[in-house]
């Protein structure tokens, strides 16, 4: 074939082919930009608000890990890390072993700062929390309360068990890029997805907390393993604000090592009270503080 009659040959092919692409893309329903999606189209399926949460597996024993107690990784010896900067402090978490990457590489990590908060129709939650003989350690990060089973938060028509309650100072979550005194987060698991749902509660300084007034006592000063105290009981139902149907809601992680992103978190947006001298009891407690700094929220959504 001359050189003619293959240029020829040539156009004919480069003409059918561009001419089925133009068909394809023209047959295919273009979707408008990003920037003028709804919102739930902006997120990925698994990332919709409200009713839409996901729900995915969650840690094995959620009682056992760093934020909501320590991590245990195979039998090992666990990895130091801690709230100082230095090697083992927050900025360099994801570093330490390869099962706390998360912690430097995930895109959805808590705490967060509470500000731009999408008006959203939220579903009331439903709380049925019942007293507990109070079972208390100090697990070096934090102070813990473990929680007997049969107190629950329904949360979209879900079933969260309350597997235990535990403390940040400062608060770990701000709000408009300010912290709280202090933070109590209580932690619930599905028993049967193991899908996690943490509610956190401002501590701001102010009157004495009779609650924690009752707890703190036998508050272990250094680290300790659970100890179960005769005759005393805790009621978690006492550290929640009077407006609980005022609340934020977003998707985030565990705040300390491993940071596993599968968390539907709920921070209600009224305080309630504790004095100077049981934030400075905790604090001594915990070696002065026990909170992450907060992380960005990427694509993530803020609902209130």
């Amino acid at each position: 074939m001359n050189i003619h009659k293959r240029l020829f040959v040539l156009g004919l092919l480069s003409f059918s082919t561009t001419g089925l692409i133009a068909g394809h893309l023209a047959a295919e329903p273009q979707r408008p930009p990003l920037e003028r999606l709804p919102i739930d189209d902006q997120l990925p399926i698994d990332k919709l608000p409200v009713d839409k949460l996901p729900v995915e597996p969650a840690i094995e024993s959620v009682t056992e890990q760093a934020d909501e107690g320590s991590h245990e990784s195979g039998g090992m010896e666990k990895p130091h890390w801690g709230y100082a900067e230095g090697a083992g402090g927050p900025e360099n978490w994801g570093m330490l072993n390869e099962d706390f990457a998360a912690c430097s590489v995930g895109q959805e990590q808590s705490p967060i700062n509470l500000t731009g908060a999408v008006d959203s129709e939220l579903a009331q939650l439903s709380l049925a929390y019942q007293p507990t003989p109070l079972k208390i350690l100090n697990n070096g990060h934090t102070v813990q309360v473990n929680y007997e089973p049969g107190s629950v938060l329904t949360l979209d028509g879900e079933t969260f068990e309350l597997l235990q309650f535990h403390f940040h100072t400062p608060s770990e979550h701000t709000v408009e890029g300010e912290a709280i005194a202090m933070e109590v987060h209580l932690v619930h698991q599905n028993p049967v997805t193991k899908a996690l749902a943490v509610v956190g509660v401002f501590m701001k300084e102010g009157l004495e907390n009779p609650e924690i007034a009752a707890i703190w006592p036998s508050m272990p000063t250094s680290k300790a393993d659970e100890k179960t105290v005769a005759d005393q009981m805790v009621d978690v139902a006492n550290l929640l604000p009077t407006d609980t149907d005022s609340f934020y809601r977003y998707y985030g992680s565990l705040t300390t090592p491993p940071c596993s992103e599968v968390v539907n978190w709920i921070v209600m947006k009224e305080p309630i009270e504790v004095s100077r001298s049981q934030i400075d009891q905790f604090a001594a407690a915990i070696d002065e503080m026990n909170a992450r700094p907060v992380q960005p929220l990427h694509r993530r959504f803020l609902l209130d």
